[in-house]
């Protein structure tokens, strides 16, 4: 369908907006993601191409790639570079995918981008550019969830080999996984057994030991989520992220700080909240730490990186569109630009069906799924820059330049950090943490004390208060 005439740079923001938040625009956003169709029986090669095998093109969350695709094709030259820079900041520049990548990857269903956000940071005459190729990897279930945890985990082992393959053949000097890549996201289900099999020494584990030869094989640092279970205390459960080295050696891990309790994602079956705080780890490529999926949610939790030292933070995440996806886009942002340093955001895609049917509590019928994994990994620059999104319905691979020397740059001319006033802060926060805290409220004498509101019922508060203005300011307001 055709979109309507649209004369001014206002319209086109609000037409867009107006038009992805429509029912009726799903024909047209399917038509911007796919071409004419995106039947495969009338395209079969294309449609292998264009979507993963867990994807369900019934759900209306999967009708349209990506917000990019829609833009590319419905909005004239002009205006779309202004709407993209409203949207994206100074959007990162595309780079040529080497050919024979691009071929591997039309062979096996990914999708590969190459960009750059590096172009951002000015030159300096007394620093040298300091960029380095931060890449993503998000990626489907492989194997059906009835299948043996063996096979599932060897079928995400071979797929993820290939990605990183990619990734390696890219360039990328930091790499991170999605959350708990090693299988499904199971902790909907609330059931055990089966899926606390997946679970791993965050040392020498099956998972551990492939990372540690892909990080050495192409000289890269790899975060690496998954679920771990704790040889030295009791094998406890946890949320990691381990982080492997360019030679193959673990650096360190890093446990998830927050834990949601909300809609599907009751994962406090499995793990509650970690304990190692906010860790740094400084590579040969710059200093990287992981803010795990919900954690992204906590403002203090992203500043908790920041201040001690983060140049760039992987947000490793499973989360889902009737969830989550309009806050996807904002909040790694707005984490890159409040704390001034990159942002690595990636999520899995695809349903995932589990044999059992739960529920949540939410008065929501029982089924067999979470909903559409939405994918849409990106990298976030600390001046509101970052780069395309990877698309929603198949696994892919994004590789993306930044300059580390920005981090500075733009700590200077905004100031941020200068005038940040931590200790009026952490006064806030001290006296918030004890038990005579009391808020600091200022309230208009006027109104009714807040301990005898219940008290007051409806009509006498309504006659006193649409009385004539004199009485309602004395007798009224007395006899209340």
């Amino acid at each position: 369908r055709q979109l309507p005439s649209v004369g001014h740079f206002s319209d086109t923001v609000t037409f867009i907006f107006k038009k992805i938040n429509t029912m009726r625009t799903y024909a047209l956003l399917a038509a911007a993601a796919f071409g004419l169709c995106r039947s495969s029986e009338d395209d079969p090669e294309t449609a292998k191409l264009r979507t993963a095998a867990g994807v369900d093109l019934s759900d209306p969350m999967t009708s349209f790639s990506s917000v990019e695709d829609v833009i590319e094709k419905y909005v004239p030259g002009t205006e779309k570079e202004q709407v993209l820079r409203v949207l994206y900041g100074n959007m990162a520049k595309k780079m040529q995918v080497p050919e024979s990548l691009q071929k591997t990857a039309d062979r096996l269903n990914f999708q590969v981008k190459l960009e750059t956000l590096a172009g951002n940071a000015f030159r300096e005459e007394m620093r040298e550019p300091n960029v380095l190729r931060v890449g993503l990897i998000q990626n489907t279930i492989v194997k059906p969830t009835t299948a043996s945890v063996k096979e599932q985990y060897e079928g995400l082992e071979n797929r993820m080999s290939d990605l990183i393959d990619a990734a390696g053949e890219m360039g990328v000097n930091v790499l991170g996984l999605q959350e708990a890549w090693t299988m499904p996201f199971a902790f909907a289900t609330r059931e055990k057994g089966k899926w606390l099999e997946f679970a791993e020494n965050p040392v020498d584990g099956r998972s551990v030991e492939f990372i540690k030869r892909k990080a050495k094989q192409w000289g890269m640092v790899i975060v690496s989520p998954i679920l771990e279970r704790d040889p030295k205390h009791q094998e406890k459960i946890w949320n990691t992220a381990v982080v492997v080295s360019s030679r193959g050696v673990v650096l360190g891990k890093h446990r998830k700080n927050h834990i949601p309790r909300v809609g599907d994602f009751n994962e406090a079956t499995y793990y509650l909240e970690g304990n190692t705080g906010h860790p740094i780890f400084e590579t040969e490529f710059g200093k990287i730490a992981i803010n795990i999926c919900y954690g992204r949610h906590h403002p203090l939790n992203w500043l908790g990186f920041a201040l001690n030292g983060a140049e760039i933070v992987f947000n490793p995440s499973a989360t889902v569109g009737a969830l989550s996806e309009p806050m996807w886009p904002l909040e790694g942002r707005t984490a890159a630009v409040a704390n001034t340093y990159f942002v690595a955001s990636n999520n899995r895609v695809g349903t995932e069906t589990f044999p059992n049917e739960f529920t949540s509590a939410d008065g929501k019928a029982a089924h067999k799924d979470f909903g559409h994994f939405y994918g849409s990994s990106y990298v976030a620059g600390p001046d509101a820059s970052r780069s395309s999104s990877l698309t929603r319905l198949r696994d892919g691979v994004l590789a993306v330049d930044v300059d580390l020397n920005q981090i500075r740059q733009v700590r200077e001319k905004w100031m941020f950090q200068m005038t940040a006033r931590y200790e009026m802060y952490e006064d806030l926060l001290k006296a918030y943490n004890s038990e005579g805290f009391e808020p600091q409220i200022v309230r208009d004498p006027a109104l009714v004390p807040t301990s005898r509101r219940a008290a007051v019922s409806g009509s006498a508060r309504g006659a006193a208060f649409n009385a004539d203005p004199a009485v309602a300011s004395s007798e009224g307001r007395e006899e209340l």
